[in-house]
């Protein structure tokens, strides 16, 4: 089962979620204070697992409603993936990935992962 990870950061608090083998797949901004990085947490774990994905590296995608995980392509031109909630905010993304199917393994992971995933804090 994967986890959520607080910690600290120079600028403030964040958090990873980790896969069962520890690999990092979803990383959070950096919030001001501890209740509302949890909150962000709480956000992904109500929105992962209903989220419908919008791969933009098509021509021509349709624009789905929120929630959903967004697949583009960054200016190094990996693949990554950000989750937006109902509202339209980024609540994590991910790191960059060399090929398409690696993203969406990713995204399909924080979907598997988020929901009865526990937090833990560095």
């Amino acid at each position: 089962m994967g986890k959520f990870v607080i910690r600290e950061t120079n600028t403030g608090i964040k958090f990873d979620l980790k896969a069962t083998n520890g690999e990092v797949i979803l990383t959070s901004e950096v919030y001001s204070g501890e209740p509302a990085c949890r909150k962000g947490i709480e956000s992904v774990k109500k929105n992962a697992p209903v989220a419908n994905v919008e791969n933009q590296t098509v021509e021509g995608f349709e624009v789905l409603k929120h929630p959903k995980f967004e697949i583009y392509t960054d200016k190094a031109g990996e693949f990554r993936f950000r989750l937006k909630a109902t509202n339209g905010e980024i609540i994590g993304v991910s790191e960059g990935y060399k090929a398409l199917k690696s993203a969406i393994n990713g995204v399909e992971s924080v979907k598997k992962n988020a929901p009865e995933a526990e937090t833990v804090k560095e």
